[in-house]
């Protein structure tokens, strides 16, 4: 036996060193693939870096596109060419699913939610979210909801902070104050969360270990290993399933409660996206848990994760936060739904930093049928296809050779009015910026978001300034490539605002 494995390593090592001879020695960014392997050396090398040497390989590819070959020959495509992302979303949208691979991955967490299905069931819950999202509805969320939270909550917890010089974790800060936002309006649920003791809840730990678990399912090397350790029961899988335990107690007290104020009351004060479900007549305990979970996780991470890397972008630009802060003061004469609405250089700012720090850095979907790509791809049945707002960020094919900086004016338009300037947003197609998908699946939240963001950024600016906080030598925080969060946190200092900056709050 000794004998067979020393012959075995005789045969393996010169192989495997020429094969990591010819990926270092290549000149093209654009892995090498070969039988049975594929590029799963690159990938191996790379696996602390996916984003940048993903982006790279993108940059590097003259259609934008290129297949990325994984073990036993299996191909995924990953296109950040805009054709491309039109023809999956929107032109050949019905041969372009969530796939059961990816359904598998991500079902413990998300079920049959919105977010995880097609076909009937995906229409059904979209067309019960698309009665959330109307103009009455939006100015209630802002005038209401957000308001109170940032001058209840937000603010409060702030003044403390520099009052005391609290370093803050300001992601954990903003995925509260998301996370209360969504329940209140969704589901006429107040958690409650963001609280000036910062509360630290199992609900907390279970959210961000059920979705770090479920995302390392999908980007592992090797798919096998979490089905082997959630049949064990073991490691990571233990985690996520305690974690999903707690997710779904909260969701079914939010559910109970609703049940019990419907049965209480002959008509409510409001209506909420909960209501309209139990009132459809699904009643499938299951069904309706996915569906409050889906719709959590939505608004509690996509809003939050770009907040914060706006603020962190922000403190790196000096003068545009010197321009927001004069529009802040100019848009707070009037009603607060027309204020945040009509803020064009903080939504050309939110765009910009989106653009580079997009909340869904790669979307996957799966082949029905085979298909050809607008620049010639096969794409065989099966094959994931994704699309890659974080590279299409980067290439200076569609953002020109200053892709590179932060500048909100490549959003805006000066316009001449009464011997006066003023700037006039232009917003980019949705697939040259996919940032909220396009086509069906468009982000029904898209104007919801950027309420709720420009709210946050009025109501922090006009009192506060952030400050970064990073330990020493630190010039620069990490992407988390498979939540697009920032790793490790956004700790700040908030300092006060000279009087003269401070606008009425009244």
């Amino acid at each position: 036996m000794l004998l067979q494995l020393q012959y075995l390593l005789l045969v393996l090592i010169p192989l495997l060193s020429l094969l990591f001879f010819f990926f270092f020695n290549s000149n093209s960014k654009i892995p090498k693939s070969y039988p049975l392997v594929g590029s799963f050396f690159a990938l191996l090398a790379n696996r602390d870096r996916l984003l940048p040497w993903l982006t790279g390989i993108i940059q590097d590819s003259p259609s934008n596109t290129f297949v990325l070959r994984q073990s036993f020959a299996t191909g995924h495509v990953i296109s950040g060419n805009p054709a491309v992302v039109q023809h999956i979303l929107m032109t050949n949208f019905n041969n372009y699913g969530k796939g059961e691979d990816s359904r598998r991955t991500v079902y413990d967490l998300l079920g049959d939610g919105i977010f995880n299905v097609d076909g009937e069931s995906w229409k059904f819950q979209r067309q019960i979210a698309m009665q959330e999202f109307n103009t009455k509805s939006l100015r209630k969320f802002v005038e209401t909801v957000v308001q109170t939270e940032v001058s209840q909550r937000l603010i409060p917890t702030l003044t403390s902070a520099a009052e005391h010089g609290t370093v803050l974790d300001f992601q954990d800060i903003l995925q509260r104050f998301t996370f209360d936002n969504i329940c209140n309006i969704a589901f006429g649920f107040d958690p409650a969360y963001l609280l000036p003791s910062l509360p630290q809840t199992k609900l907390d730990l279970a959210f961000e270990n059920g979705i770090k678990c479920s995302s390392e399912r999908g980007n592992t090397l090797f798919p096998g290993v979490w089905k082997i350790k959630k049949l064990l029961n073991i490691g990571s899988e233990k985690r996520l399933k305690i974690a999903i335990s707690e997710i779904r107690g909260f969701a079914m007290t939010i559910i109970k409660e609703k049940k019990q104020e419907l049965r209480e009351k002959e008509s409510l004060d409001s209506v909420d996206l909960l209501s309209r479900l139990l009132n459809s007549g699904h009643l499938d305990e299951n069904f309706v848990i996915d569906f409050v979970i889906s719709f959590i996780l939505a608004g509690r991470d996509t809003s939050s994760a770009a907040l914060t890397w706006f603020f962190w972008v922000l403190s790196k630009n000096p003068e545009i936060e010197s321009e927001i802060l004069k529009e802040i003061k100019e848009k707070s004469e009037g009603p607060v739904y027309d204020e945040v609405k009509d803020m064009v250089y903080t939504h050309a700012s939110l765009c910009e930093s989106m653009r580079l720090y997009p909340p869904v850095a790669l979307d996957a979907k799966e082949a029905v049928n085979d298909d050809v790509l607008p620049d010639g791809t096969v794409v065989k049945k099966g094959m994931k296809v994704s699309y890659f707002p974080y590279a299409m960020g980067r290439l200076e094919k569609l953002w020109g050779s200053d892709w590179a900086e932060f500048k909100p004016e490549r959003w805006l338009q000066k316009e001449e009015e009464n011997s006066e300037s003023s700037w006039r947003f232009v917003g980019r197609d949705s697939y040259t910026y996919p940032v909220f998908q396009a086509g069906p699946r468009i982000c029904l939240g898209k104007e919801m978001a950027f309420l709720q963001m420009k709210s946050v950024v009025a109501g922090v600016l006009r009192r506060f300034k952030v400050v970064p906080a990073f330990e020493q030598g630190v010039q620069e925080p990490e992407y988390d490539s498979f939540l697009s969060k920032m790793k490790g946190g956004f700790p700040v200092k908030i300092e006060e605002r000279e009087r003269d900056h401070l606008h009425s709050e009244n």
